[in-house]
């Protein structure tokens, strides 16, 4: 049988085919690409762990930790410096401060943090926990100096300035002033174990025998709140700062604590919030620093990960990186959480 083909209208048929693929193609590249608008790929690690649908009202349960920076020693203590907008952590080992933004990435920001001495003295030496004081100033836990200082120089032109607001108790030099936090009465709350003595617990300069949480009050008095914690490390206030979270880092006690807030500034009252030790060794992590939201939830780092845990004391999700997190910070708006997790930094868009 004979086949007899209309060539023309095959050519147009072909012709409207490409039209149409072409057309198809513009329209997609007409979408917004992150990727290569900031031409970079953006990289993840990690995934948020939903223990409880609850968790859907506080974040997007699919969203992926972005990796800001990499190839630190420890990184700890970030805060969100919203004048500037920009991010600044503790890498302790260096000694150093660094500044993260969106538009400059990471770069050095202090050096001497934490320890300002002429001495090599190595360990754990570099500044902690990190603070924006309700003056405007940047607070340190000064692992190597041994005290709470603050820096004396604007924030946009830091400089290795600072002045002692508390360095001893009764007379002995603290161990290792760890995180703090500050409030809005002025008085600073902060934790000292020991993790900043080059010997630890057996370093033969230690002065205290007990890991204290303590106020200062802004006359200079320091004051202890209770010594009952073996390793006691991040604090944060409840919204209304009726009650204090504190983290013991003990592997055999892996706890979060609350207190009642009293209206001298003392605190009383203690009860467990949250046990977390029958995790602990599974993944990395133990009850480190931590930040409560505005609407009452704790961010709590821990065994896995960041633990996400109500009011009520029940354990929502854990965003998991596969990494020991130290600690984390919210941007102005809470829609941003900021990590510091071991040689990592980290975000996750809330």
């Amino acid at each position: 049988m004979k086949v007899t083909v209309n060539l023309s209208l095959l050519n147009v048929n072909i012709f409207l085919l490409l039209i149409a693929v072409l057309l198809m193609n513009t329209g997609c590249n007409d979408r917004p690409d992150e990727t290569a608008a900031t031409g970079t790929e953006i990289q993840t690690k990690g995934f948020v762990d939903v223990l409880d649908d609850e968790l859907e009202n506080i974040l997007n349960i699919h969203a992926e930790p972005e990796i800001l920076g990499k190839g630190f020693q420890w990184t700890e203590g970030p805060v969100w410096v919203e004048e500037h907008s920009f991010l600044l952590f503790s890498e302790i080992p260096a000694n150093t401060i660094h500044r993260w933004s969106e538009s400059d990435g990471i770069t050095p920001y202090l050096n001497p943090a934490g320890y300002t001495g002429d001495s090599g003295r190595g360990g754990e030496l570099g500044s902690n926990g990190l603070i924006i004081g309700i003056n405007g100033e940047l607070l340190l836990c000064q692992h190597g100096d041994r005290r709470i200082a603050r820096m004396e120089a604007p924030l946009h032109q830091p400089a290795a300035e600072f002045t002692t607001i508390a360095g001893t108790y009764l007379g002995s030099r603290f161990n290792s002033p760890n995180d703090l936090v500050q409030h809005s009465s002025g008085s600073i709350y902060f934790t000292d174990p020991p993790y900043g003595l080059e010997g630890y617990v057996d370093d033969p300069e230690r002065e205290l025998d007990f890991q204290g949480v303590y106020r200062v009050d802004t006359d200079g008095t320091v004051t202890l709140l209770t010594d009952e914690l073996s390793r006691p490390n991040g604090l944060a206030f409840s919204p209304d700062e009726s009650l204090l979270y504190v983290a013991n880092s003990d592997p055999g006690r892996a706890i979060w604590m609350v207190y009642d807030v009293l209206e001298d500034g003392g605190i009383a009252n203690g009860r467990l919030f949250y046990d977390a030790t029958e995790h602990v060794g599974a993944e990395p992590g133990l009850p480190d620093g931590m930040k409560v939201k505005n609407d009452g939830y704790v961010f709590a780092t821990g065994p896995g990960g960041v633990w996400i845990i109500s009011p009520d004391a029940k354990p929502l999700g854990i965003i998991k990186t596969g990494e020991f997190i130290s600690n984390v910070a919210f941007d102005a708006e809470e829609s941003t959480l900021f990590m510091t997790a071991n040689s990592y930094l980290l975000r996750l868009k809330l």
